[in-house]
């Protein structure tokens, strides 16, 4: 029998590993590969490690291939494709390791989404692909290295570093393939080979019986544990010579091995030069970092110390364990040189991180921390997912065999959706493939918080060839969640995802609890199917009192109600099912206002046990063979079955308990059937619960138990046989919730996400146990409503909040469900503004050399183009050596961060080549670096010109000039920097047409660039110059398109009225995080004395507190944020003359008065104060004075002054008391004044003052929905009555709402507003529904109402109208004829009280008495006259009253009319007497009568009639004629007596007892069922039983 192909090509695995340590250090080897890289085995992979001596080595080889060594001669050919293919894998470690690659180079990680275990991009294997076909799927063949991942130990002397190096040797050269076996078996095989006639792989040569295999191959099978064995291996193999080969290789072995001791003697030698030990010190400190989710970020230290400190890598003081995250964490150590990488970090990775290191002189600890912050737009993933951020498009392999690559991009997309239980949703974006292949259509895939989507009847994909559809035909909160579509090509894929809310559907009844959700079945079997579900978010505004469960057996649709009371505990044992058949459940809220809406039903579930349904899926389907065998055997005794065994309480609620048992070992072949029995503890009285339904399964759910108290319980067998001896009883279980409700969770805190989300994380609540999940919810500030936020519970201590409104300040809390209950609110969190949060910055650019020396650099660079929202506090700098064109590692240059946009770089090595990289930072983190930079060479600058001047950037575009700023040049050569040029160029101008814009050197830092061309696109540079000449141009700025943007603005200069003079500027483009800055000649104003700034909103403002000649320059106002907006105001000295002498005018005006101080009332209900002067000059001055008090413009005050009619004006928006008084406006031009004086006094000002509220409240009631027609009452010809208005200037958007008595009004349906009128039915009117009725308009615009009094006199009159509808809807007069006597009668719409009812007959008002009545009976109004006699013959009429006019109706009983209704009523009277005497069986008779044998049965029972009735006896429905046995008697006319002595079975069955007179008979069955007990049956069964087998 050939071995397996492990065991051929690894046969050391099977030989020589089976003692336990080994196995386990190889289980533990195996996982470290798995979790780090995959590694191969060649001759010289292990030649520049540090390792023991070839000594051990060889030894340790020796010991563990003797013992297989004859049993591989006799399959040398068959493993030698095995050799190949072990061949090919150490060729392939050779060139990785002698390329230089490292350990991280070689690792094959997996960078898949969590949605799929896919990897983006196929593992590399290092078989070829003949091998690869060979190996079985579930095997993976265990490779084994030569070198290790991480530096060994921290072993503190020389000889202990050997010795450790030694054992890892050994144990890799015991892991090797046969290639390390020795020459002594090698010729061992080829004698073994020669004398084989076979082939060297047969079975004859396995199995020699040659004496010298079998002698080593028994000492092959003791070779581990027999030391005797061990030495004669060794001088077996004395004796055998070495070939060449082998010996030259053994010697090149141990030559690398000896240069390697040396060379790692003379390494630590050089760490540790004076030989003294020396404590850990970290020389440099692991950085914090703030990365996006998704990223990966590395932390880096480096640490000295003798001996070598040991390095521990901490999160939140926990130890990193790599194999617990694998994947996850690496960890790297290389020279003092310490990595922890963090791959695909997500919210959960953000903590501070601890490096520990430590050795014998102590322990050193530095800390960094990691923040991983979410991306508010579209993550772009496609860096993640081939595995190495920086490769750019996709590729893959299509299946016709080609390569291609391929870019996935989404248009179109969804975005975060809304929807309501019920409605139907529809999500989709366009996919855009390139390059677009035929016949090779993406792999389109949905899911839902990270489960696959499949289509069903809720839901359905659709994939159109260019845009992906899910369609929600029925939308359930169940469907709420985060989704996400995967576009796979080949090997890669792209996803996308937004968030689904789906908010509770509107209650059928109001205040009921919303519906619950996640209906499913948690166990099943015959008896009984436990369901689960998750509680609602929405209670309705009082807490739920419980649930209630339906079912529906599957192919019909009658729901039942499974629970007579509501039960709280979201678990419930449903039983009465029928086994073998297939229900749906269902799930319903109640509270005390109702019961709430169903929720969505759960998947069919069959009542049938686990093991049955899968007997019954895994039952094969055979052919029809023709044939029917059938056997006889002979009948067997049966069994009484056992105790059953096991028995435990599975689940205990204040509702029911469930116990849970194992079958007993003796039962028989025939099925059992099981009993409960329960016993209060503490007691022994044992009582039986499921007396009539025997249970079938070996699992039971007990109901009606009360809770608080304590039982015990057990289970009893039954068969044919018998009843079996009950098992072992629980243990006391106490009825009630055994699972708490959670605490509420703690530390709520929100966090700005969007401008309509924000990011609440929460600390989880301690101790909650089966926790389902969270409910968030959020609230306006002050409103004090809370609205749900998600209505399907949120796993995980994050959630983010979105449709809230921007601007809008609200706070937050949390609770927490599980299946007992929702825990107590959380406190409320702090309130957050709803406002896009702030980002990191964006890279900085343009980095330059601005100084070089012989071990140092100046760099500059631009800063960041988005400072994200937030100013940048500082920068990062990174370099790295190039070497012959191939960059080195990346260095840290600062570990403090920069301000300026320039840095020194110290200790850099003299003429070597240096690439920089920069990083911004602002209190949102660190950004993402810069570009690497161009290479520069550090080397003494000698040159006498100046260096470039660095940070050029422009702003202040218009469509013909910019200005251009810059900061001086670091090196500014031999002599100080006497000026700058500024040169210019088109962008796409060529390097010789530059030109120059200055002919003389400037010596500002900035330019006004003038004659530009509108659209044209420009690039600028600066030199600076000093007497040596013009030195290097600096970094380009630009290119900058001329052109003047929509929306520019310019800074306006203002003279006010006290003649302060103010620069002015506004801006419509600002970023949230905007700012304007102010300056002079571009430096900041922000300390200046002689300034006074003000900002607010999108304007700005700077005022001169005294201007004068030190004022004069340029002032310019810059808004961050933004891409160069901006603006510059000139200040020289014409333009400080004019506004000097503006102020002056402005302070001294003159006015000519032409007409005085009037007041007028506006059509808004403003008060318009105005006056008129002959002329008004631009130095005018008014002031306006009110009773003695100058006032100013603002809410209140409105002035304006119209300079061209000499118009002045004032406006009020209302007058109110305090207003009344005297009014002058004062007018000066220098020594000139005028005013003028209105008196608004008693009652002058209060009819102005009435005037101007009548037109202002008229005037916003028709700016917004009003009334055109007010409040008014109709009576419908249905006696309802109608309440409308009409209405005007409405819209969509307007909604109505009635009120009565200050109390809003539920109205079913919503106004239409067709034709403008809105009305009120109020059915069946009457004194409840007096009171004031108002109906209010109301929409974005305002609000108007309307009010109706309907009490006292104007109630009355309604009231008066509504009866006279009543009375009009009367029919006419009916006549009946009933037991008791004639009624007359008539039907009305519905009755009132207040309808005033009057008979009369013959013109005579009836006079009521207990013959002659009258009532009303719901809608009918009646006349009943008892017993009539020929008096009551004649007309009546029945008069009704509405108050004001009586409405009459009329009957005319004589005659004919009166002959029929009269004998009609005979006829009644009669029949009700016949009624009322007919015999009958009052009581006493039973419905069945159980006795036992031989007890006395007495029965009496009461009968009655008039006149007496005749009594008889019926026994199976024939005669019963009394005896001695059976008596019977008939006592007083009404009593009768049934007496049987001594009961026997002859004596069970039906009877009956017959009364009858001249009125009628009764009969009265009753049933007697005689039974033997227990033990007299089961003695008279067992006599037979006796007998027969002693027949036998």
């Amino acid at each position: 029998m050939s071995l397996p192909f492990y065991q051929r090509l690894h046969q050391h695995y099977d030989s020589s590993y089976r003692n336990r340590d080994l196995r386990s250090t190889m289980s533990q080897y195996q996982e470290e590969k798995k979790s780090s890289a995959i590694y191969t085995h060649g001759s010289t992979a292990y030649s520049s490690r540090s390792s023991a001596a070839h000594r051990q080595e060889s030894e340790a080889l020796s010991q563990a291939s003797t013992a297989s060594y004859l049993q591989q001669a006799s399959r040398a050919a068959e493993s030698t494709h095995a050799f190949a293919a072990s061949r090919k894998i150490a060729s392939a470690y050779d060139y990785g390791y002698s390329h230089g690659l490292t350990d991280s180079s070689l690792m094959l990680e997996d960078y898949s989404s969590k949605l799929s275990p896919q990897a983006k991009r196929a593992k590399k294997s290092l078989l070829s692909g003949e091998e690869k076909e060979n190996l079985p799927s579930d095997y993976m063949v265990p490779i084994f290295s030569g070198r290790q991942v991480h530096v060994s130990g921290i072993t503190d002397t020389e000889e202990e570093r050997i010795k450790e190096a030694a054992a890892y040797i050994a144990q890799r050269n015991l892991l090797a393939s046969e290639e390390g076996i020795t020459a002594s078996k090698q010729s061992a095989i080829s004698k073994q080979s020669a004398v084989s006639t076979q082939s060297a792989v047969s079975k004859q040569s396995a199995v020699s019986k040659q004496s010298s295999v079998s002698k080593q191959s028994s000492v092959s099978k003791q070779s581990s544990v027999s030391k005797q064995s061990t030495s004669t291996l060794h001088q077996e193999e004395a004796f055998e010579k070495k070939s060449r080969k082998v010996a030259i290789r053994e010697k090149a072995e141990r030559m690398s091995l000896t240069k390697t001791l040396e060379e790692t003697e003379a390494f630590h030698r050089k760490l540790n030069e004076d030989h003294l030990l020396h404590a850990p010190d970290f020389v440099i400190k692991p950085r914090s970092h703030t990365v996006w989710e998704k990223e990966s970020v590395k932390l880096h230290c480096s640490v000295s110390g003798w001996p070598e400190p040991r390095v521990t890598w901490y999160k939140n003081q926990v130890p990193i364990n790599v194999h617990a995250h694998p994947g996850k964490y690496i960890i790297e150590s290389r020279y003092g040189m310490h990595t922890l990488e963090i791959n695909a970090c997500d919210f959960e990775d953000t903590a501070q991180y601890r490096a520990s290191a430590m050795n014998v002189k102590g322990e050193l600890s530095a800390y960094a921390s990691v923040v991983v912050k979410r991306y508010k737009g579209e993550f772009d993933e496609t860096r993640f997912h081939a595995g190495v951020s920086t490769l750019p498009l996709s590729f893959g392999v299509t299946p016709y065999g080609y390569a291609s690559k391929f870019e996935i991009h989404f248009d179109d997309k969804f975005d975060v959706s809304f929807g309501r239980e019920g409605e139907t949703m529809s999500l989709g974006c366009r996919v855009v493939i390139t390059p677009e292949i035929k016949h090779f259509q993406p792999e389109i895939q949905w899911y839902r918080n990270g489960a696959p989507i499949s289509s069903s009847k809720w839901v359905q994909t659709l994939w159109s060839g260019d845009r992906a559809t899910l369609t929600f035909s029925h939308l359930n909160k169940e469907d709420e969640g985060l989704y996400t579509i995967r576009v796979r090509m080949g090997e890669y894929y792209e996803q996308y995802s937004a968030y689904v809310f789906v908010r509770d559907a509107d209650a059928e009844i109001e205040g009921a609890p919303a519906s619950p959700l996640d209906v499913v079945c948690l166990e099943a079997n015959k008896d009984y199917i436990i369901i689960s579900w998750k509680q609602p978010a929405v209670d309705g505004g009082s807490p739920i009192l419980g649930y209630f469960i339906d079912k529906c057996e599957v192919g019909t649709d009658s729901w039942s109600q499974c629970n007579d009371t509501p039960v709280k505990f979201a678990r419930f044992p449903v039983t009465g099912l029928i086994e073998g058949r297939s229900y749906i459940f269902r799930v319903r809220a109640v509270n005390k206002n109702g019961i709430g809406l169903p929720s969505r039903v759960s998947e069919p579930v069959a009542a049938l046990d686990p093991a049955e349904k899968a007997r019954l899926k895994s039952r094969p389907s055979a052919p029809w063979t023709g044939q029917i065998i059938v056997t006889e055997e002979e009948p067997s005794e049966g069994i009484v079955p056992g105790p059953p065994t096991d028995l435990s309480v599975t689940e205990a609620t204040r509702s029911y308990v469930v116990l849970s048992w194992k079958p007993p070992g003796q039962r028989g072949h025939e099925g059992i059937l099981y009993f409960v029995e329960k016993c209060e503890a503490g007691t022994e009285n044992w009582q039986r619960v499921n007396t009539e339904l025997p249970v079938k399964s070996p699992r039971f759910a007990l109901f009606d138990l009360a809770e608080g108290k304590s039982y015990r319980f057990r289970v009893r067998c039954s068969n044919s046989a018998g009843v079996g001896e009950p098992s072992e009883a629980t243990e006391v279980t106490v009825v009630g919730d055994k699972l708490d409700i959670p605490k509420p969770p703690g530390k709520i805190i929100p966090s700005r996400n969007t401008d309509t989300s924000v990011v609440v994380s929460w600390e989880e609540s301690k101790d909650a146990k089966e926790l389902v999940g969270y409910y968030i919810e959020s609230s306006i500030v002050g409103s004090g409503k809370w609205e749900p936020c998600n209505n399907n519970p949120v796993k995980g201590p994050r959630f983010t909040c979105h449709g809230l409104a921007t601007g809008q300040s609200y706070i937050f809390r949390v609770r927490a469900v599980n299946a007992a209950g929702l825990s107590e609110y959380s406190q409320d969190s702090e309130a957050i503004e709803v406002k896009a949060a702030i980002a990191a910055p964006s890279p900085p650019c343009d980095i330059t050399c601005l100084e070089s020396f012989r071990d140092s650099m100046v760099l500059g660079w631009k800063q960041p183009d988005k400072t994200g929202g937030a100013e940048i506090t500082g920068y990062y700098v990174n370099y790295r050596e190039v070497i012959d064109g191939v960059p080195g590692r990346w260095r840290e240059a600062n570990i403090k961060a920069v301000s300026d946009e320039a840095y020194k770089i110290s200790n850099l090595k003299e003429n070597m080549v240096y690439q920089f990289q920069v990083a911004a930072m602002n209190i949102a983190g660190l950004g993402e670096p810069s570009a690497v930079s161009a290479c520069f060479k550090c080397e003494e600058w000698t040159i006498a010109v100046p260096g470039p001047p660095h940070n050029v950037k422009y702003s202040e575009v218009r469509k013909t000039s910019l200005v251009l700023q810059w900061k001086p040049p670091i090196h500014s050569g031999r002599t100080p920097v006497t000026g700058y040029f500024v040169d210019l160029k088109e962008a796409h101008a060529k390097d010789d047409q530059w030109r120059g814009l200055n002919k003389a050197a400037i010596k500002n830092t900035y330019l006004r660039v003038q004659g530009l061309k509108e659209g044209v696109s420009y690039v600028l540079r600066v030199r600076a110059i000093n007497q040596a000449g013009v030195g290097k141009p600096s970094d380009l700025a630009g290119p900058v398109v001329a052109e003047t943007r929509p929306g520019t603005k310019e800074v306006v200069v203002n003279v006010d009225d006290d003649g302060v003079i103010s620069l002015n500027f506004e801006c419509d483009q600002m970023a949230p995080n905007s700012q304007f800055s102010w300056s002079k000649d571009y430096v900041s104003t922000e300390d200046s004395p002689r300034l006074e700034i003000e900002s607010k909103g999108n304007k700005t403002k700077m005022t001169f507190k005294d201007l004068g000649t030190e004022d004069l320059g340029i002032y310019s106002c810059d808004v961050t944020d933004t891409d160069g907006i901006g603006s510059s105001y000139l200040i020289d000295e014409e333009e400080l003359k004019r506004l000097l002498a503006l102020s002056q005018e402005h302070k001294f005006p003159t006015v000519p008065i032409k007409s005085e101080l009037a007041v007028e009332i506006l059509e808004k209900g403003q008060v318009r104060f105005w006056m008129q002067a002959e002329k008004l000059s631009g130095n005018t001055k008014v002031t306006y004075i009110f009773n003695d008090k100058e006032i100013f413009e603002g809410p209140k005050y409105k002035m304006h002054i119209d300079r061209n009619t000499g118009i002045i004006e004032m406006f009020m928006e209302k007058l109110q008391d305090e207003d009344e008084g005297t009014y002058t406006f004062q007018l000066q031009d220098g020594k000139a004044t005028g005013h003028s004086t209105l008196v608004l006094i008693g009652d002058v000002y209060k009819k102005l003052q009435k005037e101007a509220e009548f037109q202002r409240q008229e005037w916003i009631r028709k700016q917004g929905p009003h009334f055109a027609e007010y409040l008014s009452w109709e009576v419908t010809g249905e006696c309802n009555v109608l309440l409308k208005c009409k209405v005007a200037n409405i819209k969509k958007e307007t909604h109505i709402v009635w009120y009565k008595d200050e109390r809003e009004i539920s109205v079913d349906e919503k106004h239409d507003f067709k034709d403008g009128i809105c009305t009120l039915l109020i059915t069946e009117f009457s004194k409840k529904d007096a009171g004031i009725y108002e109906v209010i308009l109301k929409d974005d615009r305002g609000k108007d109402k309307s009010r109706l009094k309907l009490v006292d006199e104007a109630f009355k009159e309604l009231m008066s109208e509504v009866c006279k509808t009543i009375a009009l809807s009367a029919t006419d007069l009916k006549i009946q004829s009933t037991a008791e006597g004639i009624r007359l009668y008539s039907f009305v719409t519905y009755y009132l009280d207040d309808l005033k009812v009057n008979w009369s007959h013959n013109g005579t008002p009836i006079k009521y008495s207990d013959r002659v009545k009258s009532g009303v009976t719901g809608e009918q109004i009646w006349l009943q006259i008892s017993e009539p006699t020929p008096n009551d013959k004649g007309k009546y009429v029945m008069e009704l009253f509405d108050g004001k006019t009586g409405h009459l109706k009329t009957v005319d009983l004589s005659g004919q009319a009166y002959d029929e209704a009269y004998a009609e009523f005979q006829r009644l009277k009669q029949a009700a007497i016949a009624e009322k005497n007919r015999a009958r069986v009052v009581g006493g008779l039973p419905d069945v009568v159980t006795i036992q044998e031989g007890k006395a049965l007495n029965l009496t029972c009461i009968v009655w009639g008039d006149p007496t009735p005749e009594v008889s006896w019926l026994k199976n429905e024939k005669p019963l004629v009394p005896d001695d046995h059976c008596s019977i008697r008939f006592e007083a006319g009404k009593t009768a007596y049934f007496t049987i002595s001594g009961v026997s079975t002859a004596d069970s069955g039906k009877y009956g007892l017959v009364v009858k007179n001249k009125y009628g008979s009764e009969i009265s069955d009753f049933t007697i069922s005689v039974f033997i007990p227990e033990e007299v049956a089961r003695k008279a069964t067992e006599q037979p039983q006796k007998g027969n087998k002693k027949a036998k």
